[in-house]
């Protein structure tokens, strides 16, 4: 079963021969190499590039432990360049080659070689590929499947999609799967010795147990804003374990630069300003989130609200949590502040909208709860309603867009109703 990842085929089409090293980043298991070593060379190949001028290297295969010299590595690659045409490098998970930066802008310098290679730690961040490659690295940031490649090659109906990727997500090799038990044994494996692993190793930290139960209170809270000095108080309150906040902070850090969390910046939208404190922490893929919860907390409003997080990601938005400060009477007359909270302020260039998820109103209660923080926004960027289910879009006498969410994340241009 081969699935489309057209998206980002198409961004490592526009990036073609630009003169900067392609840097493919992204979780473990989210279908990069497959993307470089079979969709991106097969377009190459349908292009008329030559077989033999495209040089393939898996430094993660035991075929390769001599390429992870630095120096055999560059002499290799320099020799498979036989003529002055042009060759492309496809180099998969470089981060098992020390200095590899000097590698790849020595071969920059050769002037008819076009790069592109994979990476899944925190040498990947984009605010390091400009330091890492001198100003001429190119990030493109490669997600778990979306809901609509997940639903490209998935043998049911919209609705059957749907639970299945609200239970097991968007990994490649689980949307591979027949059973429910192999999905739940394989999810729950691999986030204990593969993803886990990986980030105490990599970042050499101490206490594996508290990074695991710190994992579990994150995957319990989606969703809810947080921040690190509550999460130490929880463990020395709940757990009567000691855990600073300078520490949990630092492990925090840590599972973002893995891919394995994304953290979501508060925005005061009436003052124009980030609010530090309480941020939200959302997974990359929720299949590994309820895994490590042993699938127990299935909050669907919370699940919803992360999918529509990561599909925003995805299509390239940059993204907040809203908060709009109003001014209200309490119960005995006096006037007080009050912040309300707009689920996500999404901006992509001078574009932006604003975003709630909910999971049904049913009732006019509902909705005016709902419409209450998005009526008090002061500008006249679009305000749209995600809704669940199969609802088309339509527009309330106020303006606001309502949209289900199947509408949403089958259609790539769904926000430019």
């Amino acid at each position: 079963m081969e699935i489309k990842r057209d998206i980002y085929l198409q961004q490592l089409i526009q990036r073609k021969d630009n003169g900067m090293v392609k840097v493919i980043t992204g979780i473990r298991r989210c279908g990069k190499s497959f993307l470089l070593f079979t969709i991106f060379k097969r377009y190459l190949l349908e292009a008329g590039v030559d077989a033999d001028h495209i040089i393939e290297i898996a430094l993660d295969g035991i075929e390769s432990e001599e390429l992870r010299n630095p120096k055999v590595c560059f002499k290799f690659i320099k020799d498979a360049m036989k003529d002055s045409g042009r060759y492309y490098l496809l180099l998969d998970e470089v981060q098992f080659m020390p200095r590899f930066e000097e590698v790849l802008n020595s071969l920059l310098r050769l002037g008819n070689i076009d790069m592109y290679v994979t990476g899944s730690n925190s040498k990947f961040l984009s605010s390091d590929i400009a330091t890492e490659f001198r100003g001429r690295g190119d990030e493109v940031r490669v997600h778990p499947l979306s809901f609509a490649e997940f639903y490209s090659a998935y043998d049911g109906d919209y609705d059957e999609a749907w639970e299945d990727y609200m239970i097991y997500g968007g990994l490649p090799q689980v949307a591979g799967f027949q059973s429910d038990r192999q999905k739940a044994e394989y999810l729950k494996n691999i986030f204990a010795n593969v993803y886990l692993k990986d980030v105490v190793e990599r970042n050499k930290l101490q206490g594996f147990a508290e990074l695991g139960i710190l994992v579990d209170v994150l995957a319990s809270g989606i969703g809810a804003p947080t921040n690190p000095l509550k999460i130490a108080n929880t463990f020395a309150s709940q757990r009567q374990m000691t855990y600073t906040n300078k520490t949990v902070s630092h492990h925090i850090d840590c599972l973002v630069d893995a891919f394995l969390i994304s953290k979501a910046s508060r925005y005061d939208i009436k003052g124009r300003r980030y609010i530090g404190a309480n941020l939200k922490y959302y997974f990359t893929d929720l299949g590994l989130r309820n895994a490590r919860l042993n699938f127990r907390q299935q909050e669907p409003t919370h699940i919803m609200e992360n999918i529509v997080y990561n599909e925003l990601l995805v299509r390239g938005y940059h993204v907040d949590v809203g908060i709009v400060e109003i001014f209200c009477r309490n119960d005995e007359g006096r006037r007080v502040r009050k912040q309300l909270e707009v689920d996500f302020v999404v901006n992509q260039g001078s574009q932006r909208h604003y975003i709630q998820v909910v999971y049904a109103m049913t009732s006019e209660e509902k909705q005016v709860q709902e419409f209450r923080s998005l009526r008090s926004i002061p500008d006249s960027f679009k305000k749209i309603v995600i809704v669940n289910g199969s609802t088309k879009p339509w527009r309330t006498e106020e303006g606001f867009i309502v949209m289900g969410m199947k509408h949403f994340l089958l259609n790539v241009d769904s926000l430019d109703f």
